[in-house]
This record gives structure tokens, C-alpha cells and sequence, in this order.
């Protein structure tokens, strides 16, 4: 048995097919132990630690940091026995090297010495016949369709990188760029050196014209060999013998000063929330209703709960009175916690509750499983992990999968409520909006009181107005009057 073992990238769960390799935790000779952590991998979902299957000396990193990597590729190579002396692959006259490379490229085997090596199977992964088995291009037969390809990895290019040929082995590959012939451009009438239209965006040709550079003569520094807004501004720079630049063109070129801007790469969760927003959007009518409520009494209920002994070290905020408003309005009106399946809705009676959370890596909506159950105390502690595991970018996709209703806090940004969005598969989300002390009829004098402003967002495809208006009417009376409201629905 070989014993140096590929370690693939896992499928890491919820039909995710890739992963960004965040940070390597170990080095090419480190001595590992069994469930090490070995690497940080960003998916659409979550940021992940992923364990090392084996114990062993690090032989082989393949891809660098920034790299996104598709489930089923080798990230890692480990040498199993690194005790039994000196590494002899098949065919090859010492071990394999893992050294000898230019400081920013990554260590690669050689031919003879994958022959050494074992290639672990992907997990999940079942003999021939089975479900799960060989099927068409290579990939996995899944219960729906085919699980991901077992492909290269993809590479962001690098920003000002001169050869956009891809390397193999000591051979760069021929790309498009450097090997088309010379073709017309048909966009300023002249043929371009090196072959192909000229790769600029619109507003790069714009500058090119306003400050009369052709874009014909230039060498692109950017992606496939594009050609960027620098590129045109040090052309137009080294023109000695151009004339004094005129107002508008000085003008021209501030607006389009680069650096002055900032560019984010759109990936990972950031990436995975942009799609479903934009799907939700536009598959889902949705209808916003806003209700403004006096909470002067929800607020000094949480006061005197705060005082009591069994609570004292628990975090109590409004937005655990709001959430158990949510629950309880779920009991009366069933229909809200509903998913639209096409030919038919679909009614849980089980709650996954959402909390929207606001992160360094962009905005997730983890959810409490079967929040429904809970007592209130259990849905205050349920709360404060899901929040800290997000603020520590801990949240696991399996947290982030199978929501059933959401709630926004937008509060907490002093911000009195909003029209959010539905997340996909929901028919309902609740923005909670800052409580503030302000002049409100009470008793029939006008007087100090403490007020919030809600929004509810929802399918109008399941929940007509009515039904909505009521979900809505039930969460105000609660937090209006929350002792009373639990002895009359309770």
C-alpha cells in the first residue's frame, strides 16, 4: 500500500461544488496528527476548518492561498509513514521533491512520483452500480442529477501579471492570445499585433479616445490580456510630445483615477447572497406591511426579568421578546411558515427560526432548528451562540441551511424598520426595527413612550393581505402587552 495519500476537498454539504482555500494551517514537512486541522475553506456558505484524515509528515500543498479549488481535487499530499525512512516512489531514484521551485509556486510532483501515490477517495464516494457511482464526464451520480466535476482548480489571475499562458509542467500552454493569428480589429479599423480584437471594456475605450491613445499599440496587463484604465493612463503619460492636456481631459482622467478606487472581488457568501436576493426578488411577489408599536411594557418586562436570579448571567434583549412573538404568532396562523412548491405549498410545522446577521464576510441568516419547542430561557441561550459563532465567522452551512422564517434586526443600526427581502424558500421575514422614546397617545394624554416600527415582507403567492395583516396585528399585540399575551394564547 502506497504511503503517501491525496487528501481531496470534502463535499462539504448542501449541494456546494467548490471552495476557497482561506489558509493553510500547515506547511509541506510539518508532522500532522489524525483530525488536524490542516486548512481554512470559504464556500458560498460558510468559513470552514477541515481535518486532516491521516497523521503523517506534509508532503505536498497544491494550490497556494486565493485559490478556489472544486470539490473532489487533491489539496493536500501526506506522507503516512514518515518514519520509515526516505521516500522511493515508483520509478524515480530518491523521494519526491517537494523543494527546488521558485519562491511563489507551489510544490508539484513529478510523473514518477504520482505513481506513489494513493488517491483517497472522495467522501461519499461508493463502488461501481451503487448510487454515487461512475457516470458520464467523469463526475458522481447523486440522488439529483451529478455531483461536481473533479477538475482543475481555477485561479484568480493576478492583477498586472505579464503571461496569461498557463503553465504545464516546464511548458507553457498556448492560450488564445499567444497563439491566434493577427485579426481586423473592427472597432478602429486597424489589425492588432499579437492577433485578436482589442480586449478593453467601454469605458477604457472611452478614456483611450478622450485622451487620444490607441488602444491598437498597447500591451494589456489585465485578465487574458485586456487592456485596464492604467494601462491607457501610462500611455497617455508618456507622450512627451502630446500637447498641454485641456480641462475636460484633466477632468477626464480624475474621474477615472484608479487609484482612487477600490475593487472586491464578489465571492463566497457575499457571492451566494447577491444570487438568492436577486432570485427572490424576481420569483416572489412581494407585499411589505409596517406596524408602529408601543413596547413601553415589553421593555420593562425585560427589566424585571433581568432581575431575577436564574437570569442574571443570560443576555436578555428585545429582540428574544420579538423572536417569541414570531413563535407564538406561527401557532395561530400555521399558513406563514410555508414554503410555494410549484404545484403545491408546502406547511412546517416545525420552525426553523432565522436571525439575519451582519459579518465581516457579508450577511448570513443562521437559524435556531425547531425553535418552536424551546422554553425561553433555552431561546435566549440558542440566540447568543448563533450570534457569537457568527461574529467568529464559525457558522457551519449545516447552521445556514433550512430556514423557515427570518427575522432582521435593523435596530441595531438606528435604523426604525425597512422592505427586506425574502430569503429563498421562505414566505415571511420581520424586520425589527430601533426602539425609541417618543410622544405617543397613552390613556389619552400625550406622553414618553417607548416605540418601535416593524416591517413584514411576505409571498403574496401564499399569504393574501388578510393573513399577513393579522401575522402582523398578533406580533404587535404581544409585544404591546407580552404578559398578557401569553396567558391569552398559552
Amino acid at each position: 500500500m502506497s504511503r503517501v495519500k491525496e487528501f481531496n476537498l470534502p463535499d462539504l454539504g448542501e449541494g456546494l461544488t467548490e471552495g476557497e482555500i482561506l489558509k493553510w494551517l500547515v506547511s509541506v514537512g510539518d508532522v500532522i496528527e489524525l483530525n488536524q486541522p490542516i486548512v481554512e475553506v470559504e464556500t458560498a456558505k460558510a468559513a470552514v476548518e477541515i481535518p486532516a484524515k491521516w497523521a503523517g509528515r506534509v508532503q505536498t500543498i497544491f494550490h497556494e492561498e486565493g485559490t478556489t479549488v472544486e470539490v473532489g481535487s487533491p489539496i493536500i499530499a501526506i506522507d503516512t509513514q514518515p518514519d520509515a525512512g526516505p521516500l522511493e516512489p515508483a520509478g524515480a531514484g530518491g523521494p519526491i521533491s517537494t523543494t527546488g521551485q521558485p519562491d511563489d509556486v507551489l510544490p508539484v510532483p513529478s510523473a514518477a512520483s504520482l505513481a506513489a501515490v494513493e488517491i483517497a477517495p472522495a467522501e461519499g464516494a461508493v463502488e461501481p452500480g451503487l448510487i454515487g457511482g461512475p457516470a458520464p464526464g467523469g463526475r458522481t451520480a447523486v440522488l439529483v442529477g451529478y455531483g461536481p466535476r473533479t477538475a482543475a482548480a481555477k485561479r484568480r489571475p493576478r492583477k498586472g501579471a505579464a503571461d496569461h499562458g498557463v503553465v504545464v509542467g516546464d511548458k507553457p500552454a498556448q492560450s488564445p492570445l499567444n497563439q491566434a493569428p493577427q485579426v481586423h480589429d473592427r472597432r478602429n479599423g486597424s489589425g492588432v499585433p499579437g492577433g485578436g480584437l482589442v480586449l478593453a471594456k467601454p469605458p477604457v475605450r472611452k478614456l483611450a479616445k478622450d485622451l487620444g491613445v490607441d488602444l491598437g499599440g498597447l500591451t494589456g496587463s489585465g485578465p487574458l490580456g485586456s487592456i485596464t484604465r492604467e494601462d491607457v493612463q501610462r500611455a497617455a503619460a508618456a507622450t512627451t510630445a502630446e500637447p498641454a492636456v485641456t480641462p475636460a481631459r484633466a477632468t477626464v482622467a480624475a474621474v477615472f483615477d484608479a487609484s482612487r478606487e477600490q475593487r472586491i472581488p464578489v465571492k463566497g457568501v457575499r457571492k451566494l447572497t447577491a444570487e438568492n436576493m436577486s432570485a427572490s426578488a424576481f420569483t416572489a411577489p412581494h407585499v411589505t406591511e409596517f406596524l408602529t408599536v408601543d413596547v413601553t411594557r415589553a421593555m420593562k418586562a425585560l427589566d424585571r426579568l433581568r432581575t431575577r436570579p436564574e437570569w442574571r448571567d443570560v443576555r436578555v434583549s428585545p429582540l428574544l421578546l420579538v423572536a417569541k412573538a414570531v413563535l407564538l404568532a406561527v401557532r395561530r396562523h400555521p399558513m406563514v411558515n410555508s414554503t410555494w412548491a410549484g404545484d403545491e405549498i408546502v406547511v412546517k410545522d416545525y420552525v426553523n427560526l432565522g436571525i439575519a446577521a451582519a459579518t465581516e464576510r457579508g450577511l448570513i441568516v443562521p437559524n435556531i432548528k425547531d425553535a418552536g419547542r424551546l422554553t425561553l430561557r433555552e431561546l435566549a441561550d440558542a440566540m447568543t451562540a448563533l450570534v457569537q459563532t457568527a461574529k467568529a465567522g464559525r457558522t457551519s452551512p449545516a447552521d445556514m441551511s433550512g430556514g423557515t422564517l427570518t427575522i432582521t434586526n435593523v435596530g441595531v443600526f438606528g435604523v426604525d424598520t425597512g422592505t427586506p427581502i425574502l430569503p429563498p424558500g421562505e414566505s415571511a421575514i420581520l424586520a425589527f426595527g430601533a426602539v425609541r422614546e417618543m410622544p405617543w397617545v397613552h390613556k389619552g394624554k400625550v406622553r414618553a413612550r417607548q416605540v418601535t416600527t416593524l416591517g413584514l415582507s411576505f409571498d403574496h403567492r401564499i399569504i393574501d393581505g388578510e393573513l399577513g395583516s393579522k401575522f402582523l396585528r398578533d406580533i404587535g399585540a404581544f409585544l404591546t402587552d407580552p404578559e398578557a399575551a401569553l396567558l391569552a394564547w398559552t
